[in-house]
């Protein structure tokens, strides 16, 4: 095996070793709004926040399917701890398309979580050295944790016009309000996050379309197996969240219903009801289909990085509309599941019912939800333009 492969299997075998704690922790995490510190240490001390990092600052830079591997096993363990781990690894995979001095500053320690408010709705303003930034960005996820912070904003130009920049600015510099009450995802900690007449030297700043294309002049650009594209890579680190939130699902269900009797009925033993049966074979296989799709886009995005080539525009939008399905199946899945559920589920102390309200509540995200991928295909396989800049 590989120094990277046997890498890979330490983060896996260590996220697989502390996801029941991950579980047990769901709910304290949901009633405080925000993971509890045991989990960041386990990710931490598993060296999850390391396999994003390039190698020349001590990180493990894995390939994008071992990192994968690695978000869908702590989704499996707890929804809200793999959403963060994934706006955190995601995030740091950000930073490596800016500029190498920015990156000398963000990966110092060859560990780093950073998180980001990826819509633009603040504004910066050119200054001598750099940027003036303020704004205020909801769903923050995973603030409360991170060394470092992205935003998007707004920056005027001479002709009138705006375009989008991506300002990386230290966590310690910004406010954080106690606004997340929310019905799933409880434990993401997605605060709105605000700051007023920040400034950001230049070289943390860097134009919204050339990091969306990999055109930031760095020293690891081009066919370094890295190069993956940003939108590609957030969703593909996004999906596998998903696939474990159903995987904890199905893996619930098949522990509950053995010798269970179904309520009001003659059945004393619920694994024995075919119709039960054939609704565990449903959930699983939809679970499997998913987890092919995600198997064969990492290989296409493997393969593009290795080459340092972007992918043709047909491939990237087949890529985002089964990435949709993907997402839309696992929550099938858990529909399935949920729907030959007990009662007893809805207490809040069941996983099961965690696991279910946080796939329902994720499946909303704006760059998650399966319409705008499921369009973008279609138009392209009907000869016309994506008509979307997330591809």
């Amino acid at each position: 095996m590989t120094e990277v492969g046997l890498e890979t299997t330490s983060v896996l075998s260590a996220v697989k070793e502390i996801a029941p704690t991950l579980r047990l922790n769901g709910l304290e995490s949901e009633e405080r709004g925000w993971i509890l510190d045991e989990n960041v240490g386990l990710l931490e001390k598993a060296d999850v926040f390391r396999i994003a990092v390039p190698r020349r600052f001590g990180g493990l830079d894995l390939p994008v399917a071992d990192q994968v591997d690695i978000i869908a096993e702590i989704g499996r363990g707890c929804g809200s701890t793999g959403w963060v781990a994934c706006a955190w690894v995601s995030s740091t995979w950000i930073a490596t398309q800016y500029p190498d001095k920015a990156q000398e500053e963000i990966f110092a320690t060859g560990s780093v979580r950073i998180s980001g408010g990826f819509t633009p709705t603040g504004t910066a303003v050119e200054v001598d050295g750099g940027y003036v930034l303020s704004g205020s960005w909801r769903f923050n996820t995973g603030i409360r944790g991170a060394d470092w912070n992205i935003y998007a904003a707004m920056l005027p130009s001479e002709d009138g016009e705006h375009r989008e920049v991506f300002a990386m600015v230290p966590a310690s510099d910004v406010e954080i309000a106690d606004d997340w009450d929310v019905t799933s995802a409880a434990g993401t900690g997605s605060f709105t996050t605000t700051v007023k007449d920040l400034f950001v030297p230049a070289h943390r700043v860097v134009d919204g379309i050339e990091v969306l294309e990999g055109l930031v002049e760095r020293s690891n650009s081009g066919a370094n197996g890295r190069n993956y594209g940003l939108t590609a890579y957030v969703l593909a680190l996004s999906v596998p969240v998903f696939v474990g939130l159903a995987r904890a699902a199905l893996e619930l269900t098949v522990e509950r219903v053995p010798g269970k009797a179904v309520a009001y009925t003659h059945w004393s033993d619920q694994s024995r009801h075919p119709y039960t049966q054939t609704q565990i074979g449903l959930a699983a296989n939809k679970i499997a289909a998913a987890e092919a799709l995600t198997t064969a886009w990492v290989t296409r995005m493997q393969r593009a990085a290795d080459d340092g080539v972007q992918l043709p525009l047909a491939e990237k939008a087949a890529m985002r509309g089964q990435m949709a399905y993907a997402v839309q199946v696992t929550k099938e899945a858990v529909d399935t599941l949920h729907a030959i559920s007990s009662a007893s589920v809805i207490a809040r102390s069941s996983a099961f019912q965690r696991a279910y309200r946080d796939i329902q509540g994720l499946y909303l995200h704006g760059l998650m939800n399966p319409l705008s991928g499921f369009e973008v295909h279609g138009r392209v396989l009907l000869g016309l333009e994506p008509d979307n800049d997330y591809l």
